[in-house]
This record gives C-alpha cells, sequence and structure tokens, in this order.
C-alpha cells in the first residue's frame, strides 16, 4: 500500500465547492479483500477510533459506516473515514469524503474534506499507515500520532483573532486569500482589496505603530495632549532605576521600553530588592527599562476600532485557586488540561507557565511552586492580566463611562492608530479616570481580541466585524468584477475581445490567458497562465479594476479555481480535446470539469453559454445564476426557448449582432466590421465575437463602446497574437495559429479554403499527450484539407518518443488519400516554416500550428526584412497588413 500523490485544494474544484485533498493510493495486494475477511481488522479499528460509530456513509445515518464495514467494504472507504475521524479527533469538523477506484487498477483517488490544510495532509498520511498496520496485525500508537499532527497543524493555525476576522468577512461575502503562511490576509480582490495581519490593517502607520512600540514616546505624546499618565522615566542601569523608584515613591512598575504581550513587566513593586530583581527581568527583553509610579486599581482592556470603544474587558491575571491537597505546580498542571488554553494564541486562553517572573511572585505572596495554599486561597502567577502569559478576561463593555471611552478614543486617534488596545488602571472603569485616580498605561498597536471575543465571564463581543465594517463600511465594494472564460476552443480570443471591450471602456483590466498575464497592455508574466495561481497576480494588484480570466482544463484540475465567485462565466465550446488525461475519458467527462466555472457564478451573475453546442447547452442544468445564451443562428430553439421564458440572447441576425432581452431587440454590429472575423467569414471567431458581447452586455457596457472596440480588434499580433495571424511575404502568406485539437483544424481548414490561394501548405503537429486516435484523426484533417503536408513535433513530447507522433499523423494523412510524395517530416518547427517559405510559390498559403509562438514570429519576421528589393515602408506594411477576405 503506497500513497501515489496528495494534495489540498485551497478552493473550489471539481470533487467539492469546499476545501479538499485528493490522495491516490495504491492498495495493491490488499485492493480486493474486503474488511470482514481481514482477522481483527474491525475490531482493532474501532477500538483505535470509536469516532467512527457515528459516522453515517451512504447510509445517511449515524452507525452507516459501521453496517459498511461489518458487511464488508474496502479498505479506501476505510481510509477516506479514518481521514475524516483523525481531522474530528483533533477538533476539525469535517464530514466530506469519497473514494473511487481509477479504471479497473489497484488505485484508488481518496477526497476528503479539511479546515487545516497540514491536519488534512497529515490526517491522510496517517489513515493509511493505521489502515496498513491493521491488516498486517501490527500495532499502530494512535495517540502518538494524533499529537504529531496536533503540533504540526498548530504552527499552521491561524489565531483566534485572525480566524474570527475571515469568518467575518467571509459571512460577509467578502473573498479572503491568505498571504504566505502567517496571518497576513488579503480580504476582497482587485482595486477594492484591504490587507490585515492579526489586527494591523494596511491603514495602520508604520510610524504610529513604532510610536505604540515606544512605551517612553507614547507616554511623552499623550501627556502633552493631556491624557492622564503614570510619572515615569526610562533608565539603563540598576543605580538609575533605584533611583528613579525611589523619587517617585513606592510602589513601582518596572517594565521594558519595547515590547509586548507583558513580557518582562512587573507591578506593584515596594522594595529596592524588587525592583533590583525586577530590572533584570525587563533588561532581557529591552536595553531600556522605564520605572513608573503603580496605578492601585484594576487593569481594564478597552479595544478602539475605528472612532469608538466596541469592546471592554478587565484582566485577571493569571492564578490558581487552593484546595489543601496539590501544589500549586500540580494546580497549574491541572488548569493547563482546559481545552480552552493552548501553548501561544492559537486557542481562547493560553498555558500558565511558572517562569522568573511567576517565582518573584509567589515569593512575594509567601510561596513557592510546591506550596500547598489552602482551599479557597487565591494564588496569583503573574501581576499583569495579558491573556498570552495566562490571564483571564471579565467582559465590562457595558460599564465603562464615556468619558473614558473619549479618553481612550483620543489616545488611538493622537498616537494614530485605526485599532488600538488602550490599557487603563484604575479602581472602577464606570467612573471617569482622573490624575491619581486611574491613568492610560499604554496603547497598544495590533492588539489581540482574544478576550473580548472569549471573555471567561460576561458576553463575548464580536469585535471581528466592526473591525470588517471599518475596513469595509456597510455598502462599499469589496470585489473587482471577475470574468472566467473556458471551453475547449476560442478562450484566449474571447478573453482579449473582451478585455479589449473592457479597457475601451476605460477599465484598468487583468487578463491571464495562454500568452501571459497582462494588467492593460504591459504583461507581467510570459507563459501559458490560465491556472489559479495566474488569477492570484491579477486579483492580488491594487490596480486592477476587473479581471477577465482564461479558465482551462488543466488548471482546474490540478489546483482547482483560483478565486471564490465570478461575477460572469463563459463556456465557449465542449469538443474533443485532453480526453485520456488526469481521468478525463468522455466529453461528459470533460464538460463535468469545465461546468465547475460555471457553478462558481454568484447567483445574481451570469453564465454565458453557446446555444449552438449541444453539450455547452447540456451545462445550464448546473447554473444557479442568470445565463445569456449566444448563438450564430437567429432560429435557434434554446434560444427561443429561453427568449420566451423572458431571458437574455446574443445571436446574428442577418449578419448583425443583436441582442434580445424582455424589452425588445438592439441590433449592435455588423460582423464585417469587426475585424477579427474578416469579414464575416471567420466563424469561430464570430462566435467569439458573440461570447464577447454578451458579457459586455452584462456588464451593462454602452452599444457604442462594445462597436468601438470590436471594429478596433484584429486578429493580428498586437491584439490577438497566434490566432489565425496573417502575413503577406513577398507573393505568398503564412498564417500563424494555434489550433491543437480536432474542432481547432477543422475550423481553421474551413477557413482558408476561402481564401483562395492556389496552393495550401500545412505545417502540422499535436501535443503528445493525446490520443492515438486522435492524432490519427487531425492527420487525417490534414490530408483532406491541405495540398501538402509538412509534419513537425513538439519539444515538448509528454511522454511520447521522439518521432511517435509523427508517425501517428503521418498514417492519418496517407488515410486520407494524400500522395506520399506531398507529404515531409521535418521534426523541428522553426526548420519546417522556414522549409516550407523557401519552398513557397506565387499564391501560396502556408498555415503552421505552433507551439512556440516567439520563434515562430522571429522566424516571419526574419523573412519580412529580407524582402528582396523592398523598402522600409514595403517591409513595415507587410508586417502588420491582414488579408482581408472579400
Amino acid at each position: 500500500m503506497k500513497i501515489c500523490e496528495l494534495k489540498a485544494f485551497k478552493g473550489r474544484n471539481i470533487y467539492s465547492h469546499q476545501k479538499v485533498v485528493k490522495m491516490v493510493v495504491d492498495l495493491e495486494e490488499l485492493a480486493d479483500i474486503p474488511t470482514k475477511d481481514i482477522s481483527g481488522f474491525n475490531g482493532a479499528l474501532l477500538k483505535l477510533l470509536p469516532g467512527l460509530y457515528q459516522h453515517h456513509c451512504s447510509l445517511g445515518c449515524p452507525g452507516g459506516f459501521i453496517t459498511r464495514l461489518m458487511e464488508g467494504t474496502y479498505l479506501a472507504h476505510v481510509i477516506e473515514h479514518c481521514a475524516l475521524e483523525i481531522q474530528h479527533v483533533l477538533g476539525y469538523d469535517v464530514s466530506f469524503g469519497r473514494a473511487r477506484q481509477i479504471k479497473d487498477s489497484t488505485r484508488y483517488t481518496i477526497v476528503y474534506a479539511y479546515r487545516n490544510e497540514v491536519a488534512g495532509l497529515e490526517a491522510g498520511k496517517c489513515s493509511v499507515q493505521l489502515v496498513e498496520a491493521l491488516c498486517r496485525g501490527q500495532a499502530f500508537d494512535i495517540d502518538w500520532h494524533l499529537n504529531r499532527i496536533k503540533e504540526k497543524a498548530m504552527k499552521s493555525e491561524l489565531g483566534p483573532s485572525t480566524k474570527a476576522i475571515v469568518e467575518t468577512a467571509l459571512e460577509r461575502g467578502i473573498p479572503v486569500m491568505r498571504i504566505g503562511n502567517g496571518s497576513i490576509l488579503q480580504l476582497g480582490y482587485g482595486k477594492y482589496q484591504k490587507r490585515i495581519e492579526a489586527t494591523i490593517t494596511e491603514n495602520t502607520s508604520c510610524i504610529s505603530v513604532d510610536i505604540a512600540c515606544d512605551k517612553t514616546l507614547t507616554k511623552e505624546i499623550l501627556r502633552e495632549a493631556g491624557i492622564p499618565v503614570p510619572e515615569g522615566s526610562v533608565c539603563t542601569s540598576l543605580e538609575d532605576a533605584l533611583e528613579i523608584a525611589q523619587e517617585l515613591g513606592y510602589p513601582v512598575v518596572v517594565k521594558p521600553e519595547r515590547g509586548n504581550q507583558g513580557r518582562g513587566v512587573s507591578l506593584n513593586l515596594t522594595t529596592p530588592e524588587e525592583v533590583a530583581q525586577a530590572f533584570n527581568i525587563a533588561k532581557q527583553v529591552d536595553e531600556n527599562v522605564i520605572v513608573e509610579k503603580y496605578i492601585k486599581g484594576n487593569d481594564y482592556r478597552v479595544l478602539v476600532v475605528g472612532d469608538r470603544v466596541v469592546a471592554v474587558a478587565q484582566r485577571i491575571p493569571a492564578h490558581v485557586v487552593g484546595d489543601g491537597k496539590h501544589t500549586i505546580s500540580q494546580l497549574v498542571d491541572i488548569i493547563n488540561k482546559d481545552e480552552r488554553r493552548g501553548e501561544d494564541h492559537e486557542k481562547p486562553l493560553t498555558k500558565i507557565k511558572i517562569d522568573e517572573i511567576s517565582l518573584a511572585v509567589l515569593k512575594k505572596q509567601g510561596y513557592t511552586p510546591d506550596s500547598i495554599p489552602p482551599a479557597g486561597k487565591r494564588v496569583y502567577l503573574k501581576v499583569n492580566g495579558n491573556l498570552s502569559s495566562g490571564g483571564e478576561a471579565i467582559d465590562c463593555t457595558n460599564k465603562i463611562h464615556p468619558i473614558n471611552c473619549e479618553i481612550a478614543v483620543r489616545a488611538a486617534q493622537i498616537i494614530g492608530l485605526d485599532i488600538a488596545g488602550i490599557d487603563i488602571a484604575c479602581p472602577d472603569i464606570s467612573k471617569p479616570i482622573e490624575e491619581g485616580t486611574g491613568a492610560v498605561i499604554e496603547v497598544n498597536a495590533a492588539p489581540g481580541i482574544r478576550m473580548h471575543l472569549y471573555p471567561s465571564k460576561g458576553k463575548p463581543r464580536n469585535v471581528a466585524q466592526h473591525i470588517v465594517d471599518m475596513l469595509f463600511p456597510p455598502g462599499s465594494r469589496h470585489s473587482i468584477p471577475i470574468i472566467s472564460v473556458t471551453g475547449t476552443n476560442g478562450k484566449t480570443t474571447t478573453v482579449r475581445m473582451i478585455a479589449h471591450i473592457l479597457r475601451t471602456h476605460g477599465y484598468t483590466v487583468g487578463m491571464t490567458t495562454t500568452g501571459g498575464v497582462f494588467i492593460n497592455d504591459r504583461c507581467v508574466m510570459k507563459g501559458d497562465t490560465t491556472g489559479p495561481a495566474s488569477a492570484k497576480i491579477v486579483l492580488t494588484d491594487k490596480s486592477v479594476e476587473v479581471a477577465v480570466l482564461e479558465t482551462a482544463r488543466g488548471g482546474i484540475i490540478r489546483s482547482g479555481l483560483g478565486y471564490d465567485l465570478s461575477d460572469i462565466a463563459v463556456l465557449t465550446n465542449i469538443s474533443e480535446d485532453h480526453l485520456g488525461i488526469d481521468e478525463i475519458y468522455t466529453l461528459e467527462d470533460l464538460l463535468h470539469v469545465k461546468s465547475l466555472v460555471l457553478e462558481a457564478v454568484k447567483t445574481n451573475g451570469y453564465v454565458v453559454l453557446n446555444a449552438d453546442d449541444p453539450m455547452v447547452a447540456e451545462a445550464a442544468k448546473r447554473v444557479k445564476s442568470n445565463i445569456i445564451y449566444f448563438s450564430r443562428q437567429e432560429d435557434n430553439i434554446t434560444v427561443h426557448r429561453h427568449l420566451m421564458e423572458g431571458g437574455i440572447a446574443v445571436f446574428l441576425k442577418g449578419q448583425h449582432i443583436t441582442i434580445a432581452t424582455g424589452d425588445g431587440f438592439i441590433q449592435c454590429m455588423d460582423v464585417s466590421r469587426i475585424p477579427a472575423t474578416y469579414g464575416g467569414k471567420l466563424t469561430y471567431n464570430i462566435e467569439n465575437s458573440l461570447a464577447a458581447v454578451s458579457v459586455a452586455y452584462a456588464m451593462k457596457i454602452p452599444i457604442e463602446t462594445i462597436q468601438k472596440a470590436l471594429g478596433s480588434f484584429y486578429a493580428d499580433e498586437f491584439h490577438n497574437p497566434g490566432r489565425f495571424n496573417v502575413f503577406n511575404i513577398k507573393d505568398f502568406r503564412v498564417v500563424v495559429d494555434y489550433a491543437h485539437n480536432i474542432s481547432g483544424y477543422t475550423q481553421v481548414i474551413e477557413a482558408i479554403k476561402k481564401m483562395g490561394a492556389s496552393r495550401t501548405v500545412g505545417i502540422i503537429g499535436v501535443p503528445g499527450d493525446r490520443q492515438d486516435s486522435s492524432i490519427r484523426r487531425i492527420g487525417f484533417i490534414a490530408g483532406k484539407g491541405f495540398d501538402s503536408v509538412i509534419i513537425k513535433e513538439d519539444v515538448d513530447l509528454r511522454g511520447r518518443r521522439r518521432g511517435e507522433v509523427a508517425k501517428l499523423l503521418e498514417e492519418g494523412i496517407l488515410s486520407a488519400g494524400m500522395d506520399p510524395g506531398n507529404v515531409e517530416i521535418i521534426l523541428s518547427e522553426v526548420e519546417a516554416l522556414k522549409t516550407a517559405m523557401r519552398g513557397a510559390k506565387p499564391g501560396d498559403l502556408i498555415v503552421i500550428f505552433y507551439e512556440k509562438l516567439e520563434p515562430v514570429m522571429a522566424t516571419i519576421k526574419e523573412a519580412l526584412s529580407n524582402i528582396e528589393g523592398g523598402t522600409n515602408s514595403d517591409r513595415d506594411s507587410a508586417m502588420v497588413e491582414l488579408t482581408r477576405l472579400q
């Protein structure tokens, strides 16, 4: 038994709209053995994971899985449920899972939900190890494995404060992306995004944070503004510290000048000896040490968000209550077993640790860690109430006096913080603080909000909502429009057309295509960029006002979607391509993959479908948003039914692109005026234009703008590189196109037949991961469609041997009846093109179906620059001239 593949999908994917782990496991010799036939397996499994008794499984009720287990189920099914139960034991609420055999092999695809990626992946590994061990009759230490997974997972877990912000944002429909593995989040997309790290927002001034971290400077600024603060001074030597304490008069506070979470802070010091010990502790945190007057009273944390107080908590220092039996150390161990306490910030409370400060505090109370305090005696282990040092909190939000609210807000604004934790010491927060009876002790940037979310006593406060509302006031925008285009053919051209329309309207457009990632006309990344990582580049760019994303099959299968929900989705068509790859064997399988794009659309958004494609029309059953159909046929039955139901459609009425709505017909433009359609004769670019108009209409782009944009969109190397680009070279022409499947080849050959060439030459090739039958079929189509053919091969053979694809293409060509003398094999793409151009005759038309565009374009430009006897203007015009089909 071995794991062949293990990966986590971070967003919507072909298996589920929630986060899942995909694990491919080869069960090898255990593949056909049901659980009932493995001696002792079921009993041992349930002893290790008794929670499996509650699993529903396909029977839909608690105990369903046990029934299947006893009847005899296969091990992949058991691994799936173990992975879910292990996560459940660790505290993650997950239930979705499934296991499917891969054809007739011993391998299974196991998919299950996760919340924490590390925990999800490790649970899968552990489940395989567990099941295999039980099959072999071996012991398995489940507790050791659970503790190991828990320890790993906690390192990547978001803290309660950050998690609360994430949950609140998602509840408001604001998409959330985690930047890196820390606590930096991006809320929203593109122009409207906001970034936040814990409770520091992108609006928080760096200078303000620096001021807040400098306690001396903070105190000086607040004092000058009339905010009551304790007297004190900063020093670097023990002698100075003792002198300051003497001048202030005891009791005093000693703390590091720059620090957080209460580290190195000692309160209520009453003797020089205590000051000396506290000075040494503070010195370990910062060279500069503050000695200030101790303000008697309670410790309150006032949380300010924006211009108001949203929560107040009284902080109680870490303590134990004696029972007359256990030592203080034992009492701490008992408290730390509380599930609410974690090692750091990952849980509502933090475990209490007995450290140097604790020893000093205990000594002051007459105790040591080994002391047994009497029953009911409260013994403190810390002097400050920070939750990070084991403290607790009592909600006091409804008790704070308005004057104290005003002081807290002013303190935050004076320092310049949009989110601040104001520490106030006073006897009673419900009474106004005055000089001598209370003071602002500190102003904290990035304040923790655990104490307000999970107070030990009192009402929890949803402060995360106030933070999200400050970043995104109700009614404000949090996301740019996202347009996602998928399908077999036409994706790139459709994306480019849509982007061109939107840029013409004045938007800053982020676009992903097979040719790269673009922000308007600027390429920020070259290559085939049609997956989630490329989408993320666009969605994290603050200049982008609308995203137009080419979303290809491969990226969907490998990593899911790179966004949460789109505003508009387009499915251009479904035809044979990539079959036999990634467990996609039929057109129905391919439709299932691409339908994810249609399902992940906002309910008030639009899905644009090609009504001329029966497979795409079938996809409408998966759509839960508005539909716009497009068609080249005015009398398309799907369009007619849709219009009868009050829907929207875009179709050809004669030569005119026409928009039909409940309010009537809108004549958009004559397709012959769209250069990319070559006078209305390039069929597939008419379809792409119809799809683009559908999207533009859904985006409420004015008709005049659509006309202007499509009227200036050419099938050239500037607007649509590599998609039916036509070049005049001397007395022959070269067409450059990316067709690489049966449908693509058919459409291109149909188009060139309208160009009036005296002889056509095809330079053909097919990616090596296509099925043999598909490769032969493309050869047959080329054999029927061209007068002569040069066969080349891709550099990336995709698992094939050199010459293998060429041989299959040759077989297909010859089966079409082409004279073998008209077939030549030149494996190099560039050499094949050079050979064709050298042998070109007047009136010839050469078509190259390329793998790499740049070398092909460089070869053509070299030929153009070498036109014998041509002037510079001749060569320049030849480079950009596109043959019009008249």
